[in-house]
C-alpha cells in the first residue's frame, strides 16, 4: 500500500472491492497490466457484481501470461461468464428425458452451469458437477449402443460348427481340465454364434488363465467347417511363441493347414503363403501387422482374433475385419483392464472374464529387494538352478536410453556368464536380435539347454516355460505395474513353487514405491488393473495414441465408475438417439463426429 492522495493498492492481479471498503478517501489501483491510473466512483462500481470475487466459493480458470495481458485472468472471466449467465437465463434448453432428471434427481441444465460456476455452496457445486458428469456419460453411453445396435443390423454370411471334432479331440489330449471360467466363456461364445449378427467379444483374463486355449478351441468351430480364421498379434516373438503354443495343443493334426504370416521373410515364401491362404488351403492364419497390407487375400474369412487389442488403432482393426464376410471378432488382453476402461473403450462389445487359473498351480511370491541382498538372490539362484529350474533375469528397455539400456543388458549377461554363473548355460534375448537368433535361444531354453536367460521385456508375453521358477527384474522401479505383473507371469506355470524378486537400487520416487509394495501384496491381476488406473490416469495406462479413449470434459474414468455404470443402464433403456441427442454426441466425442458425418 501506498499514500497517494488516498489509498493505493499496486500489485498486478489484485484489486480492492471497494463495496467492502467505507473510507472519506478515494481508492485507486494500478499494476503491470494498467496502461493508466484508473479512478472509479464507488457508485459506479456498486453496479458491478463485485461479490462474484469474494465472500463464496470462486471459480478459478487458467490463463496464460497473453490472455492476462488482455484482462482474461480469473477475475475477467468471472466477470464475462456472469455476464453470460444473466443473459441466457431461461434461455438454456433441457437435453436429459424428464423422465431420467425425475428418476436420478438431477437438477436442470441451466441451474447446473450456474452452479458449476458460481455456486451457492458446496454441496450446490456437488450437485452441479454430478449433474454434468451424468450428462457427459449418458451421451457417451448412447453412442456405444448406437454402434451396438448398428452391429445387429449387419447378417452372418458364415456359420461355426455348433461342436468341433478337432476341438474335443484337443480338449481330451490336454494333462489338465479346463477351468470353470474357460467353460463358461467358451459356452457364452458357442450362445453368441447362435446368433445371426457377428460376435464382437472382449475376452480378458489374468495372467496364465488360459485365454489362448479358449481362442484356439473356438477357432476349431470354424476351421472343422472350412472357414477360415486369422489371429493377429502385436508382436512378432508373440505371434511364434502363439503358432508354437497351438501346433503343441493339436499334436499330431497337420490337416489344418495353418500358416504363419510375419514381416520377414523371403519373397517366394510369402507369395506361396498368400496363394494358399487366397485360394482357402490355408485355413488358420497367425499373424502381425502384416496381415493388414493390401496383398492378402482370404477365401472365406469367418472370425478374427486380435491379441492384445488396445495396440491396435480402429483402421487396422477395420482393415483386417473387410478381409472377411462379416467375420466375427474375438478380442484378447494380455492383463486385465479395470472395469471403468472396459465399458468405455470396449463397451459395445460383449465382456467374457477368465479369473481363475488352472488347477495345482501354486502362487508366486513376490519380494522387494535392494542392492544389499544382491549376494543372496545369486546364491538362491544358484540352489535353484542346481536343483533342475530354471531362471529369467530381466532388464528394462525403454525408447528414450534404447541403446543405453540395451548395452546394459548385454554387459549384464557377459558378466553374470562368466563371472558369477560360468558353470551353468546363460543365454541372452532382446529384440534387436535375428529372428532366427531369437528363436534359437527360445527353443533352447524350453528344452533347459540354457538354465538362466537374461532378457529385455521381449518375454513379457506369450513365452511358456512351466521349468522357470525364478524371475529377477532389475531396476524394477522403472516398470509400470501392467508390464511387472505381465514379467512375473513368466514363471509360476508348474505346479513348482516360484519367486518373482523385483531389484531396485536403494532410493526410489513415491509412486515407483507404490507401484513395488502392490506388486509384493496383490496376486490378482483385475486388482492391480484398478491401482494402475489411480496411478498413471486412463490415457497412460492404455496407450494415448492407440486407445482411442473419449474425450471427456468433467467425468473422470478414476472417480466415476459408479455414474458409468447407471448411465449405461439408462442409455440401454432410451432407445434410438434423435436429432437433437446426434447433434449432441457429435459435438462432445470425436467418434460421435465421425458416426454422425451428416
Amino acid at each position: 500500500m501506498e499514500y497517494f492522495r488516498g489509498f493505493q493498492l499496486i500489485h498486478p492481479d489484485y484489486e480492492i472491492l471497494t463495496s467492502a471498503i467505507k473510507t472519506t478517501y478515494p481508492i485507486s489501483s494500478t499494476g503491470s497490466k494498467k496502461k493508466k491510473q484508473e479512478q472509479e466512483p464507488e457508485e459506479e462500481l456498486s453496479e458491478l457484481p463485485e461479490m462474484i470475487h469474494a465472500g463464496r466459493i470462486i471459480p478459478l480458470y487458467p490463463s496464460g501470461e497473453v490472455l492476462k495481458s488482455e484482462g482474461l485472468d480469473s477475475r475477467g472471466f468471472r466477470k464475462i461468464l456472469y455476464s453470460a449467465l444473466e443473459k441466457l437465463k431461461g434461455k438454456i434448453p433441457e437435453i436429459l428425458p424428464n423422465e431420467i432428471v425425475k428418476r436420478r434427481g438431477l437438477i436442470l441444465r441451466e441451474e447446473s452451469y450456474r452452479e458449476i460456476h458460481f455456486p451457492t455452496d458446496e454441496n450446490s457445486l456437488d450437485t452441479a458437477k454430478y449433474r454434468l458428469k451424468y450428462e457427459e456419460l449418458f451421451y457417451f453411453n448412447l453412442l456405444i449402443e448406437h454402434k451396438k445396435k448398428e452391429r445387429e443390423k449387419i447378417k452372418r454370411v458364415l456359420w461355426p460348427l455348433p461342436e468341433s471334432e478337432t476341438a474335443n479331440k484337443v480338449r481330451k489330449n490336454l494333462p489338465f481340465q479346463l477351468t470353470e471360467d474357460q467353460n463358461s466363456a467358451l459356452q457364452k461364445i458357442k450362445e453368441l454364434t447362435n446368433k445371426e449378427q457377428p460376435i464382437a467379444v472382449l475376452l480378458q483374463g489374468d495372467v496364465g488363465s488360459g485365454k489362448t486355449l479358449v481362442a484356439l478351441l473356438t477357432a476349431l468351430r470354424y476351421i472343422d467347417n472350412q472357414i477360415q480364421v486369422c489371429m493377429v498379434a502385436p508382436t512378432e516373438i508373440l505371434a511364434r511363441q502363439h503358432y508354437q503354443t497351438i501346433l503343441s495343443f493339436l499334436g499330431n493334426m497337420p490337416f489344418l493347414g495353418i500358416e504363419l504370416l510375419v514381416g520377414k521373410e523371403p519373397k517366394k515364401n510369402r507369395y506361396e503363403k498368400l496363394y494358399r491362404i487366397k485360394k482357402g488351403d490355408t485355413l488358420f492364419v497367425i499373424g502381425t501387422h502384416s496381415v493388414f497390407q493390401e496383398d492378402v487375400y482370404f477365401s472365406e474369412l469367418g472370425l478374427v482374433i486380435i491379441d492384445e487389442q488396445h495396440k491396435f488403432g480402429v483402421d487396422q482393426r477395420e482393415t483386417l475385419r473387410s478381409k472377411g464376410k462379416n467375420p466375427d471378432i474375438l478380442a484378447m488382453t494380455a492383463t486385465p483392464i479395470p472395469r471403468t476402461l472396459c465399458l468405455t473403450l470396449y463397451g459395445d462389445l460383449d465382456l467374457l472374464t477368465i479369473k481363475s487359473k488352472p488347477k495345482g498351480r501354486m502362487p508366486i511370491q513376490t519380494k522387494w529387494f535392494q542392492e544389499d541382498r544382491r549376494e543372496g538372490i545369486y546364491k538362491s539362484i544358484r540352489k535353484y538352478v542346481s536343483s533342475g529350474r530354471q531362471c529369467y533375469i530381466v532388464y528394462p528397455l525403454v525408447e528414450e536410453s534404447e541403446k543405453v539400456d540395451l548395452k546394459s543388458c548385454i554387459e549384464a549377461y557377459e558378466y553374470l556368464k562368466h563371472e558369477i554363473f560360468p558353470d551353468f548355460e546363460v543365454g541372452l534375448v532382446h529384440g534387436k536380435m535375428e529372428v532366427e537368433e531369437k528363436d534359437r535361444v527360445m527353443r533352447e531354453f524350453s528344452k533347459n539347454r540354457i538354465q538362466i536367460l537374461v532378457s529385455t521385456t521381449v518375454i513379457e508375453v506369450g513365452i511358456d516355460v512351466p521349468n522357470s521358477t525364478v524371475m529377477v527384474i532389475e531396476h524394477a522401479d522403472r516398470f509400470g505395474i501392467s508390464q511387472l505383473h505381465q514379467l512375473r507371469g513368466r514363471v509360476g506355470r508348474g505346479d513348482q513353487e516360484s519367486f518373482c524378486i523385483l531389484m531396485t537400487d536403494s532410493k526410489v520416487t513415491e509412486d515407483a514405491k507404490v507401484r513395488l509394495e502392490a506388486m509384493v501384496n496383490f496376486s490378482d491381476g483385475f486388482a492391480l488393473s484398478e491401482i494402475d488406473l489411480q496411478l498413471r490416469g486412463p490415457g497412460e495406462l492404455m496407450g494415448v495414441r492407440q486407445s482411442g479413449l473419449p474425450d471427456f470434459k468433467i467425468a473422470d474414468l478414476r472417480k466415476d465408475s459408479n455414474l458409468i455404470e447407471l448411465t449405461r443402464e439408462d442409455a440401454t433403456l432410451f432407445g434410438n438417439p434423435g436429432d437433437l441427442e446426434k447433434e449432441e454426441i457429435r459435438g462432445r466425442f470425436s467418434e460421435g463426429r465421425l458416426l454422425f458425418s451428416n
